[in-house]
């Protein structure tokens, strides 16, 4: 048994008839490679079904303490059937990216089923070019972005010829489900540990509670925040300035955020990490920083379509890992997050650019000030038995006001090296993220592989219904600024 970390519980805090804690990927697959030249759902089986060991999650589901007394526990499912969770399903020919696009967006719009492990995979036949595809996903309570890429480097190959994977030392049996006497009792010894740890971590945090997304719009944040950071001072003897967030992250109404619907809308494409690195090289930038140039560009020109550019820069919420090398290999969330201003105003490009390096640079200084485990810190302190509603309610608090930020916009390192589905070569691996109220109707993911970085893009269909539109915008984007960096040499 293990349990959930306070962070974790969030993501199952969230959800709401219109709002997914699950996050996944589109692989794009060449079946011509595989054995006999196809892959089919028995290949695809036997491929997992070998393989389910390395991740114990995997066969693992949630168990609620009884009466809320202490976060869920991730328990052996007695009952774990590996056929309901790898499916196949076939696109309607001619099987372009725009209907496969549309399959994904369905599937991810619905709710994984809590009474079963929290993933499912896809096999999807019928892409043109006679290509394949697989769709996965997985909550959110389950992996962050490396933690997800650590599970997807378990069932890949970087052969043709799938690697020999050492069976367990003996067939898998469940291990009995926990009574509820035990559940309550690993309940109140945890829940006593988690209000330790808040004690002993709130005199760290409570300072700079303001500098969380959204945290100005609930009354008395600033107060607390204050109040905190002078007794800290006084208490070490010491008084210092305080290090306050000096930009003005409010973010704009746009077209983009609202009340999200159930229904999403999912686009992906690829462009040259080649290219990237050349306008990061040039200009003394990072590929982060180049990535979200382009998503600056790209959005401008998508708020120039709807005649809604505002006229101060957006601000973007990006997700940042904080995950030890002693916490590689393990599952959950080890997360934070910094805001950046995008500044989709400024028309001329190298200006751009250069708003868009000054922009990181802040942000990344702005984060390192404050604790990193703040997120997880100010989990641990909401109420267990109240988890639920309290999220919900403090998201619709700083909603309230105005959107606490416009868009999550995420980068993810991956192998730059082919890899392999049962012999099948991978073409690209498109994200698929989340969007909620408080996230904005869209989400911009990027994941770097053998030499490309693969975007998937997700977004609330009635927010924004023209998500493929992002996707050439972005290409065009960096085109743009390779011919910036060609002019400037």
């Amino acid at each position: 048994m293990k349990q959930l970390t306070p962070l974790d519980a969030q993501f199952l805090a969230v959800e709401t008839a219109t709002t997914t804690g699950h996050v996944g990927a589109v692989l794009i697959l060449d079946p011509s490679t595989a054995p006999g030249g196809q892959l089919g759902l028995a290949e695809f089986r036997d491929l997992w079904s070998a393989r389910l060991h390395l991740v114990p999650l995997l066969r693992q589901r949630l168990v609620e303490v009884p009466l809320r007394l202490g976060f869920p526990y991730w328990v052996d499912d007695p009952h774990f059937d590996v056929e309901y969770h790898l499916r196949e399903i076939g696109l309607p020919a001619p099987g372009h990216a725009g209907e496969l696009g549309e399959q994904v967006s369905r599937i991810h719009a619905r709710s994984l089923d809590r009474s079963r492990p929290l993933w499912e995979a896809y096999l999807i036949q019928g892409l043109e070019r006679g290509r394949a595809a697989v769709y996965a996903k997985m909550h959110h309570a389950v992996i962050d972005g490396v933690s997800g890429a650590e599970i997807l480097a378990a069932i890949l190959d970087v052969t043709v010829e799938p690697r020999m994977v050492e069976p367990p030392d003996q067939e898998w049996q469940p291990e009995p489900m926990p009574s509820s006497l035990e559940l309550l009792g690993r309940g109140a010894v945890s829940s006593a540990a988690n209000i330790g740890r808040v004690v002993t971590n709130l005199p760290r945090t409570l300072p700079h509670v303001i500098d969380l997304p959204g945290a100005a719009n609930v009354p008395g944040a600033r107060v607390v925040s204050d109040v905190a950071d002078a007794v800290q001072s006084l208490v070490n003897q010491q008084i210092r300035p305080r290090q306050a967030d000096e930009r003005d992250l409010t973010a704009p109404r746009t077209p983009m955020n609202g009340a999200i619907t159930a229904h999403r809308r999912f686009s992906y494409g690829s462009v040259s990490l080649d290219d990237v690195k050349k306008v990061k090289n040039a200009h003394g930038l990072t590929v982060n920083d180049v990535v979200m140039a382009m998503t600056t560009t790209a959005l401008r020109r998508w708020l120039l379509d709807h005649d809604a550019l505002p006229q101060i820069p957006l601000v973007a919420a990006v997700p940042v890992s904080i995950r030890s090398e002693e916490q590689h290999g393990t599952s959950g969330n080890q997360i934070s997050v910094m805001l950046a201003h995008l500044p989709t105003h400024i028309a001329d490009p190298a200006q751009r650019l250069a708003a868009v390096a000054a922009s990181m640079l802040a942000a990344k200084e702005q984060f390192e000030a404050v604790p990193a485990s703040i997120l997880q810190d100010v989990s641990a302190a909401i109420p267990t038995a109240l988890s639920g509603l309290a999220s919900r309610a403090l998201f619709r608090l700083v909603t309230t006001p105005g959107p606490p930020f416009n868009l999550f916009v995420s980068n993810v390192p991956g192998p730059q090296l082919p890899l392999y589905v049962a012999g099948a070569l991978v073409e690209g691996v498109h994200p698929v993220s989340a969007v909620t109220d408080l996230t904005g109707g869209l989400n911009i993911t990027l994941f770097s592989y053998d030499g490309r970085l693969d975007f998937g893009l997700v977004a609330c269909r009635e927010l924004v219904p023209d998500v493929w539109n992002l996707v050439d915008y972005l290409a065009e984007a960096l085109t743009e600024l390779v011919a910036l960096t060609d002019a400037a040499t």
